[in-house]
């Protein structure tokens, strides 16, 4: 089972939730480079598909975007550009990343980004009972409701897993 602790350190993405009243648990685990969603599931001991992974995205014009997916699915360029209007849509390289988001790529958060940016989320994220998502910092995840996710970031739903 997870090791839950009362409180680990404040990120901008707790303290952006605490701010805002949102009750989350704290989930912490061995990070390990490049091990990805399927790591911290089992680490862990919650199903992949819970697992929500922040991805830093632009479109043609190298606008940047949120899109949030179930850790064992992909995100479909192709669907994600048809569905919010754009041209097309691909992955931000690390540090283009980390300078819209100001986390570093295995801690990006949602929550507390350097800047507003757009969040799209996967529909079916929204019907989990529970997620879990970066909490700002490598090796750190904050289980919540999925409807935080509108709520606080105003995030659209899409259609665009495989």
């Amino acid at each position: 089972m997870a090791r839950k602790t009362p409180h680990v350190s404040e990120t901008p993405a707790t303290q952006v939730l605490r701010a805002a009243g949102v009750v989350f648990s704290e989930h912490v685990y061995d990070y390990v480079e490049h091990g990805g969603t399927a790591e911290s599931a089992r680490a862990l001991g919650w199903p992949e598909h819970a697992v929500v992974k922040t991805l830093v995205m632009q479109n043609e014009r190298a606008e940047p975007l949120i899109v949030l997916m179930h850790g064992d699915k992909q995100v479909s360029t192709k669907n994600l550009a048809r569905s919010i209007g754009a041209k097309s849509v691909e992955p931000c390289k690390p540090e283009v990343a980390l300078r819209h988001s100001g986390y570093q790529v295995g801690g990006t958060s949602p929550f507390g980004l350097r800047k507003p940016l757009p969040v799209y989320v996967e529909a079916s994220v929204l019907d989990l009972p529970t997620l879990l998502i970066n909490g700002g910092r490598r090796g750190y995840l904050l289980g919540l409701a999925p409807a935080v996710l509108v709520a606080l970031l105003g995030a659209k739903p899409v259609q665009c897993a495989i």
